[in-house]
């Protein structure tokens, strides 16, 4: 009989495997972060991105305790998967999982599939659990608190992760150039309610040492980067910090290239200071416009307005900074009108090779422990809770949006597998929009001709969630 008990064997190499399932196209800080920590505590670590890689049921087998990455909903429903899988060929092995998602599932999680859930600034008690079951002590009995304890960060690990060639890169200026991605905070200062962060965050952040965020950049540079992205929900919560790291980054490094995301509302209070980040390489920003629509704005609590996206679109063009808006078209609360007005201002902006198609076609989600249920703008629509799918149902009180969503999404993925660029993508979403008003061809003030210019710097993977 093989001896799979984790006591006093978890310092064997291999014997922890830290997984991770989908970070945005990006090497896997999930798995940075806790093996740089794990190895502080004397441990060996192995490392497996299933973005990148297949489950290897040798290292499962090896393993004795598994710490599964969740940051977003696409990688827990990978991950569920997984879990499952890793239970049939290692009965004995330990499972925990961590990130934001973990935290708002931990039920289902726990019922299900995970021994232990850990969520926030986790990487310190993921290292007391192995460190606990490595000698031998009982496992602690779950708890759905998340840890929000200034950490003694370390430079991220990244020795076992694929390397950032698997990964997603920069197109600018007719090359693809390979990128990193750092952290330079955790958590955000804000609380929109349909983001996972305040969730767990509960308006925190933390601040990632300047040392520390410049060491890690240094050895993906090293590694053949040309380019970084700062992975933070959102880089100007402390704008001090943000560019002091910037300087750093353009003094030691002044040919590379970085971009960030930032609220609207940040972008405005700190217009003073775009042009120098454009002088210290920033490539693009990336900022959470949502919808143009007040009435969807504020029942997301998003902290802007429209007339403030109408402002910051020319403040950033003058900066010479390109914005490339997030999008969240499909709530209960949008209307068709509100859907079309979008398009519009994306065309009339000339923002149409800014914004990922996949952008239009976004409904909102809303998983367990979303600062949406309760609220009264939420309940007329809200229906019950789809544990497997990891979040509520909710109807559209227009059925005409219902279907423009599955409509649009099914134009999207075929863009996608068909290699079509943004603006015959977008021609076709904007036909689908205004059959849905029931008017003829595009229908509506869509009469302008499009711009199909060059693309402006992104990443080749679209964000996804």
């Amino acid at each position: 009989m093989i001896d799979n008990s984790p006591s006093g064997r978890l310092r064997e190499p291999g014997a922890v495997l830290l997984v991770s399932c989908y970070e945005l196209g990006h090497q896997p800080l999930a798995l940075a972060w806790p093996a740089a920590f794990l190895e502080r505590a004397g441990f060996a670590p192995a490392c497996l991105d299933l973005a990148v890689q297949t489950l290897d049921p040798d290292a499962v087998r090896r393993a004795r305790f598994v710490a599964i990455s969740v940051p977003m909903h696409t990688a827990l429903r990978r991950g569920v998967r997984a879990a499952e899988t890793i239970r049939r060929l290692n009965a004995g092995v330990v499972i925990c999982f961590h990130g934001l998602y973990a935290m708002l599932n931990a039920d289902y999680l726990l019922h299900h599939v995970a021994d232990q859930v850990l969520g926030g600034e986790s990487e310190a008690a993921l290292v007391a659990l192995v460190q606990r079951l490595d000698q031998g002590e009982p496992a602690p009995a779950p708890t759905r608190a998340p840890r929000l304890a200034k950490l003694d960060f370390p430079t991220p690990e990244r020795r076992g992760v694929p390397p950032l060639t698997a990964y997603a890169r920069l197109e600018m200026d007719g090359e693809a150039r390979i990128a990193g991605s750092v952290e330079a905070s955790r958590g955000c200062r804000h609380r929109c309610r349909h983001c996972p962060v305040p969730a767990v965050y509960d308006g925190r952040f933390f601040a990632v040492p300047q040392d520390v965020v410049l060491a890690d950049i240094r050895q993906q540079l090293a590694k053949g980067a040309r380019h970084i992205t700062f992975a933070d929900p959102d880089f100007l919560n402390g704008p001090t910090h943000a560019l002091r790291v910037a300087r750093a980054l353009h003094a030691e490094f002044p040919g590379v290239t970085f971009d960030f995301t930032a609220k609207v509302e940040h972008l405005l209070r700190q217009t003073r200071h775009l042009p120098e980040f454009r002088a210290l390489g920033c490539a693009f920003i990336i900022s959470a416009v949502e919808t143009l629509s007040d009435v969807v704005l504020a029942n997301l609590d998003k902290g802007h307005t429209r007339a403030d996206v109408l402002r910051l679109v020319p403040l950033m063009r003058e900066a010479g900074i390109p914005l490339r808006p997030s999008l969240l078209p499909f709530t209960p609360w949008s209307t068709l009108e509100d859907y079309r007005d979008l398009l519009d201002w994306v065309e009339h902006d000339e923002l149409i090779g800014h914004v990922d198609a996949v952008q239009f076609s976004i409904r909102l989600l809303v998983p367990p422990g979303s600062l949406l249920l309760g609220t009264p703008a939420l309940a007329p629509f809200l229906g019950a809770l789809d544990e497997a799918a990891f979040s509520y149902r909710w109807t559209h009180p227009d059925p005409r949006m219902d279907r423009l969503h599955q409509d649009v999404s099914g134009v999207v993925a075929d863009a996608a597998q068909r290699g079509l660029d943004p603006w015959r993508t977008f021609e076709a979403i904007r036909e689908l929009a205004g059959q849905a008003a029931g008017l003829a061809g595009v229908g509506g003030t869509y009469n302008r001709p499009l711009h199909a210019g060059a693309r402006p710097p992104r990443m080749t993977e679209p964000w996804f969630c």
